[in-house]
């Protein structure tokens, strides 16, 4: 296997914002628990406003805490997509709630993190289309799962998307899949992931039949010969931080993926257990779990807070952020 560290990247609650501050020791919490457990095995930094500092610095170590304060926390969507190919996509309105001013913000949350990677001297690739990274889900061998609300961000068919897609550098397959729940971020990454090369998992939706099963037939449509797994889907959507944006709790789906590791959630209930074993027999990857019981309400979890980097991208981040100490 590939010995290669994955740097994964995280943000604390903006400063300038109040939208999280009933919630922000809670983040503060999970940040610090899940670094923790990447630090041991990975790169991890924590981007974070000045006042925060010192508590996450305490925690974690200087080395892994950067003074670079993003406007938002959930760096998995307004980043780069694919670890492998960097592509920065036009974040979407509804990353930012939609209405009249979503596309504005989203468009500010995006050029104030573009900047910072400038400053880094990371080379990426930029793309005109709509999309948040929560709603490209790839294997990183060139295979990737999107749901349709791409097409209608982008006004575009499906033979046009899947045109467009299959021309970006690793990506030779594309499956078109239909969000669980219409309207909001629609993201694929509450729905699939991959966990090996075509090897998906997916929810399991035993009180709706009809939408697996068309799920598994757009999925096996755009995936030639792919391997699907159902996990076990104690969804809890009785607390909701924001309804715009629904909840992750019980989506054991929202796992970060790496070449070698999987950042797997675990909301502390009965099913965790049940999830973990099915997991550790569909993969040979190295399985962590972290706990996201604290804020799988906001609607994500594990994937959703992370910005996956390697090879060159990483090197420049890590440099820029040991340059800031």
């Amino acid at each position: 296997m590939n010995s290669e560290k994955e740097l994964i990247v995280l943000a604390g609650p903006p400063s300038v914002d109040d939208y999280y501050s009933d919630i922000k020791d809670e983040l503060r919490d999970f940040h610090i628990a899940y670094a923790k457990q990447v630090a041991e095995r990975d790169d991890v930094l924590v981007l974070v406003a000045e006042q925060d500092r010192a508590a996450y610095a305490d925690a974690l170590g200087e080395e892994h805490v950067v003074i670079a304060p993003q406007l938002d926390i959930w760096m998995r969507d307004f980043t780069l997509s694919s670890a492998t190919s960097p592509m920065m996509f036009r974040y979407t309105a509804a990353g930012q709630g939609g209405g009249r001013n979503g596309q504005k913000t989203a468009d500010e949350v995006q050029e104030d993190f573009a900047e910072l990677i400038e400053e880094a001297g990371v080379k990426f690739a930029e793309s005109d289309w709509l999309n948040d990274g929560g709603n490209f889900v790839d294997d990183y061998a060139g295979r990737v799962v999107v749901s349709r609300k791409f097409l209608a961000d982008n006004n575009a068919t499906e033979k046009q998307a899947r045109e467009y897609l299959t021309s970006l550098p690793n990506v030779d397959h594309v499956a078109f899949i239909d969000a669980d729940e219409q309207g909001g971020l629609e993201h694929a990454d509450g729905v699939v992931a991959f966990v090996e090369p075509n090897v998906l998992v997916i929810n399991s939706y035993t009180e709706d039949p009809a939408y697996a099963e068309k799920l598994k037939a757009d999925l096996r449509a755009g995936l030639p010969d792919v391997t699907i797994h159902e996990i076990t889907t104690p969804y809890d959507g009785s607390t909701i931080y924001d309804e715009r944006f629904g909840s992750a709790c019980g989506l054991y789906t929202n796992m970060l993926v790496t070449p070698e590791r999987i950042y797997f959630p675990q909301f502390g209930i009965p099913e965790d257990a049940e999830a973990l074993a099915s997991m550790r027999e569909w993969t040979s990857k190295e399985i962590i779990p972290v706990q996201s019981g604290g804020i799988c309400q906001m609607g994500g979890g594990v994937r959703c807070m992370s910005w996956q980097v390697r090879g060159e991208t990483a090197k420049r981040m890590l440099e820029w952020a040991l340059a800031q100490q």
